[in-house]
């Protein structure tokens, strides 16, 4: 069983404008439909009423641009989907983490355990004020994603460098992997200037 990581900010507003609009437009259509009247400037107001006539649904059919823009319009929708689905499912957090114990054994480490430590060990370098690490792809190749907030103070350069060597390196031996690809983020943390009286 993989843990599914949160989902980002990108997922979230999708989500709530997904859901904002099933909820304006589905909303009255499910409350009229159970009995309740609807508002004045609503499509249709009983609940036998429909919410486009045979009119309004067949008007377009007869021009001979209708079907083709529905079929792409649909199929647009419908790679857009696909396109969201496999990003969320590529950035699958790994549950555990395949090790080589060199006996010609194999044993589990805990994905969310060294994630949890080479954070707090990223979060504990000169000039960083906080840290998150993500772990990513397979069990036997992981990947790492690693997320820093650094102090106003702190050069990006030499940042990048310790934790390349101290932090990622300490991960990929005590998991006794090969390598350890990773993504770094390095974001400046803004202080607000305060007054000084």
């Amino acid at each position: 069983m993989s843990a599914v990581e949160k989902p980002g900010r990108a997922d979230r507003v999708l989500l709530a404008l997904a859901g904002l609009v099933l909820l304006v437009f589905g909303g009255p259509v499910l409350a009229i439909g159970l009995g309740a009247t609807g508002p004045s400037w609503w499509i249709h107001q009983d609940q036998h009423d429909v919410l486009l006539s045979a009119a309004q649904r067949t008007h377009w059919r007869g021009e001979g641009w209708w079907w083709p823009a529905v079929i792409a319009g649909l199929a647009v929708l419908l790679l857009i989907g696909l396109w969201w689905l496999s990003a969320v499912l590529r950035r699958r957090r790994l549950a555990e983490i395949l090790v080589d114990t060199g006996d010609g054994e194999e044993a589990l480490l805990r994905g969310p355990a060294l994630e949890a430590a080479a954070g707090a060990r990223t979060a504990a370098l000169d000039g960083v004020e906080r840290a998150e690490v993500r772990l990513t792809g397979r069990r036997e190749a992981p990947r790492a994603g690693v997320r820093v907030l650094l102090e106003p103070y702190a050069a990006p350069g030499p940042a990048l460098q310790r934790i390349s060597d101290e932090v990622l390196a300490q991960a990929r031996d005590s998991a006794g992997l090969e390598r350890l690809p990773a993504e770094v983020q390095l974001r400046a943390a803004r202080h607000r200037p305060q007054r000084v009286q």
